[in-house]
This record gives structure tokens, sequence and C-alpha cells, in this order.
């Protein structure tokens, strides 16, 4: 697979779980020791990902555009994309998204994701 590839399947999951409000779904995507650092104070694991991602309101939507791939190692992918979160109630949020995926067993997973607003 791509850089790119491996990117968008891991991103089309993360983007369903957000859509959908499921923060289990998107929890399951992250490595145990993954960093996560949304719009709030950081987080380290998967828990902390779910916990995130439950606070978030219903109805959000997670839009995203791939700007620039890296392969840093045969198992690790970087991404650096514009995201737009799309809410029912308040004016759509872009952002900046970094992130890195870590090839694990048969998966790929977040090992690493921050958000920045410009």
């Amino acid at each position: 697979m791509t850089e790119l590839e491996i990117l968008q399947s891991v991103l089309d999951e993360w983007k369903a779980g957000v859509d959908a409000h499921e923060p289990k779904q998107v929890a399951a995507l992250f490595a145990d020791d993954a960093i996560f650092q949304g719009l709030h104070l950081y987080g380290v694991g998967p828990d902390d990902v779910a916990a995130y991602y439950d606070s978030q309101p219903r109805g959000l939507r997670a839009s995203y555009g791939v700007l620039e791939t890296r392969r840093l190692a045969d198992d690790l992918v970087l991404g650096y994309l514009a995201v737009d979160f799309t809410f029912t109630d308040r004016p759509p949020l872009s952002v900046y998204l970094s992130l890195i995926v870590r090839h694990v067993g048969d998966s790929w997973q977040i090992a690493h994701y921050q958000v920045s607003k410009l």
C-alpha cells in the first residue's frame, strides 16, 4: 500500500466513528501507548481517546484532506491533513491534524495524533 492508501484506510474508519458518535470505535484505531492531543488537554491511549470523543456533541461530522505524507520507516507513516468538523448548532471548525500511524500485526494503528488551529 502507498502512504496515502494507508492513511485513508485508517482515517476513513476514524471518520465513520466520529460521524456515528461511536467513541469506542474511534479509540480502537489508537495504539495502547498513543499520544493524543485534540483541542483539550492531551491523553495517552485508547481510554483517553474514547473519553475525548464521547464528550463531543452528537451530530459532529468530520471531513478531511490529506496534504502531505511521509514514510518514516517500513512500519511508520506520517500524515498532515486539513480537517473540517461540522456541527448541528454552530459554525464549522477547520483544523490541521498531524498523525503517525504504526503497523502492528495485521493493522495500522494511530500512534500519535495532534490537532492545531491556525
